[in-house]
């Protein structure tokens, strides 16, 4: 009995916070922009279910391939209000790290269909270190960086990078498994992280009390999990701790109940079992994600694993373009104004909201982080 109390005081320490959210938390009325991206824990190997264990390396080569050839088609004619497709950030993991592959995503990403930033698996089989976390945090930086990829702040300076933790457990959060670095957050500052998007991870132990925010740590970046309170993010306020902490929605989904009586919860997590659809988008969008002072201006950054077989309908299927359709549509009837990020840009958009800018957040892609390799980030020509 102990042990589960327990487990669902861990599991649910979220609801306090997030209850008092919906009392008290609004959308605006009149015109609202959201600004949606996605952020793909990229993994060619990935063998659902089967632990650790990596696929062969022709069936990795074949899974991208059929990737990049595949997306452009599903996602080529909805386009948001800025003429912008609908793009993934790539995180790709640091430890199954393969030129060619990199070389081919980098190709993908170079047309405009979406950007790399930096994913890591560790502390898996036995807590990790500072020093190995720092070292290959650096290493994998460099090397996407002599390839084209990551940005750098105002263009200039070394390379920096946006984050997910893998197993959702950043900065040692998971009760000590599946990293094991108290001083995670304080490495990823010094290594040119300007932010991380692991959250939401309900229902794992790692997810934090605080939920549906833009926020600065509030604790000393070397202490473990110094994310779990912050300062939420607001106009006329420059962040100055970095990374910044960017959360997707997290909600209570009255219509998902679990044997009939217990609600479900959606964590924004797109999956083949659970697409996205415009019900959930109404719903992501009821988190009211902002920079506070800029409420018009919501957030939602979704979750998937777009190399996960079981996946592939709801990232390039039917599914998908009924998603993409119905955005596009919405911004036509005047319903909201969509605009497609990526994490690198969805960042610069709540940067410029910080700085007091206002207007089409659109305008604001690059507002800070601009990518190393320009065309990376370019609107492609429809197919």
């Amino acid at each position: 009995m102990t042990s589960l109390y327990s487990r669902v005081r861990t599991t649910l320490r979220w609801l306090p916070s997030y209850m008092w959210q919906r009392a008290v938390r609004r959308v605006p009325k009149g015109k609202v922009h959201l600004i949606i991206a996605l952020a793909d824990h990229f993994e060619p190997s990935i063998l659902p279910g089967r632990g650790s264990e990596y696929a062969s390396r022709d069936e990795q080569e074949r899974r991208l391939d059929h990737w990049c050839k595949e997306y452009p088609r599903s996602a080529d004619t909805w386009r948001d209000i800025d003429g912008y497709p609908f793009r993934h950030t790539y995180f790709y993991p640091a430890e199954q790290y393969d030129r060619g592959r990199i070389e081919r995503l980098a190709d993908h990403c170079g047309q405009g269909w979406g950007e790399i930033e930096i994913h890591l698996h560790h502390g898996v089989e036995a807590p990790d270190t500072s020093e190995n976390t720092r070292r290959v945090l650096t290493e994998f930086r460099d090397l996407l960086a002599a390839q084209g990829c990551l940005s750098r702040w105002n263009g200039v300076g070394s390379a920096r990078y946006a984050f997910v933790h893998g197993n959702w457990a950043l900065a040692n959060s998971a009760q000590g498994r599946y990293c094991g670095v108290d001083d995670e957050m304080q490495i990823l500052s010094e290594t040119g992280c300007y932010a991380d998007l692991t959250l939401p991870a309900a229902p794992s132990v790692s997810q934090t009390a605080k939920v549906n925010s833009l926020y600065e740590c509030g604790l000393p970046l070397n202490h473990r999990a110094p994310h779990r309170r912050g300062h939420d993010l607001q106009c006329g306020r420059t962040p100055t701790a970095f990374p910044l902490i960017i959360q997707g929605p997290l909600m209570v989904d009255l219509r998902r109940r679990k044997a009939g009586l217990v609600p479900g919860i959606d964590n924004s997590q797109v999956t083949g079992l659970q697409p996205a659809t415009p019900d959930r988008l109404r719903l992501w969008q009821r988190a009211a994600i902002s920079v506070a002072g800029r409420p018009d201006w919501i957030f939602i950054k979704l979750h998937c694993h777009g190399m996960d077989p079981g996946d592939e309908e709801a990232m390039l299927g039917a599914s998908h373009q009924r998603f993409l359709r119905d955005l596009a549509e919405h911004s036509l009837d005047g319903g909201f104004v969509p605009h497609f990020a990526t994490a690198r840009e969805m960042v610069n958009i709540a940067l410029a909201a910080c700085d007091g800018r206002d207007g089409n957040p659109g305008d604001y892609r690059d507002y800070r982080l601009r990518l190393i390799g320009k065309a990376n980030g370019r609107s492609p020509e429809r197919i």
